[in-house]
């Protein structure tokens, strides 16, 4: 049975790929800076601790290693974490890894769509220029850059996922909130900006996507994992007033309205097709009723 290793094991995304990967015959172990004990294959440790890394590196000697923890809020007020944790934090892992004596067939950092910023309008591909626009987008594009280092030393993988999401995520993310206001049928939601257009995929198809980038290693290679289907919040509000059969008032609040808003994010899934083959893509509508069941039932 082979090893994976997840950071950020217990975050919105890990949890996902711990479960996809264990459906798929996988041995996971997992790292996180607060994990609670009781589980015999997860090691409370901080990317800030280089020891710390290498002593569970060793230990776990993993055969692929999945790496999501990051602060992912664009919205986050704390520049300097979006560095010391997104950058930083990864090239202590990356330097734990180089150091363990049984390299791993491969490594997957998770970076991000935010990395094109407002980029040209159609569908971006891995060739498009970045050009971030925010601190978040910045710390995942030095995070990239910096892993250049070690693409001699470790079979290196980039994902550049596009919004997505699932029940589980946070509600400071958009699509949550919007969900837990139409489940507590509120009478008011206050957003931003609600003609930016993005993508809102389903975390499950991208844990998929994951799972098959690990399992069939590109070393050096960069893939954005996307459907092409770009999103307004008012389709999503739309859509979730006709499944809860709940209207809400929307209110534009100034200060969600963000001066760097990328306005409008949409990926070729081309080049992603072409190395794992055709993508498990889940509706929008249907990941939308998962959430807001979901929901629901924590509710009542």
């Amino acid at each position: 049975m082979k090893r994976a290793l997840i950071t950020g094991i217990k975050g919105f995304t890990g949890r996902y790929l711990a479960a996809e990967l264990e459906a798929h015959g996988w041995e996971v172990w997992g790292i996180g800076s607060h994990l609670e004990p009781g589980d015999d294959r997860y090691r409370r440790v901080d990317l800030a601790d280089v020891d710390g890394l290498r002593r569970v590196v060793a230990e776990v000697q993993p055969d692929v290693v999945a790496h999501l923890a990051a602060i992912a809020f664009v919205g986050h007020g704390n520049a300097e974490e979006f560095y010391k944790v997104n950058l930083i934090g990864s090239r202590n892992l990356l330097a734990a890894l180089a150091s363990c004596d049984r390299k791993p067939e491969c490594v997957l950092l998770a970076s991000s769509a935010n990395v094109y910023g407002n980029a040209a309008e159609g569908a971006l591909t891995e060739a498009t220029p970045p050009n971030p626009a925010n601190d978040y987008a910045v710390s995942k594009i030095a995070m990239e850059y910096m892993a250049r280092l070690w693409m001699d030393r470790l079979p290196v993988v980039i994902a550049r996922p596009f919004n997505y999401t699932g029940p589980g995520q946070a509600v400071n993310f958009v699509i949550p909130k919007l969900v837990d206001h139409f489940a507590r049928r509120a009478s008011v939601v206050e957003l931003g900006n609600l003609h930016v257009e993005r993508e809102f995929n389903d975390v499950r198809m991208v844990c998929r996507v994951y799972r098959a980038l690990l399992e069939k290693p590109m070393p050096g290679e960069v893939f954005n994992v996307c459907s092409g289907q770009p999103y307004t919040l008012q389709y999503v509000i739309d859509v979730l007033s006709q499944l809860s059969r709940h209207q809400l008032e929307v209110r534009v609040n100034p200060a969600f309205v963000r001066a760097n808003e990328v306005h409008r994010l949409c990926g070729s899934p081309a080049k992603l097709i072409d190395a794992v083959g055709d993508l498990p893509f889940s509706p929008l509508n249907a990941t939308l009723q998962w959430m807001l069941e979901e929901a629901q039932s924590q509710s009542c």
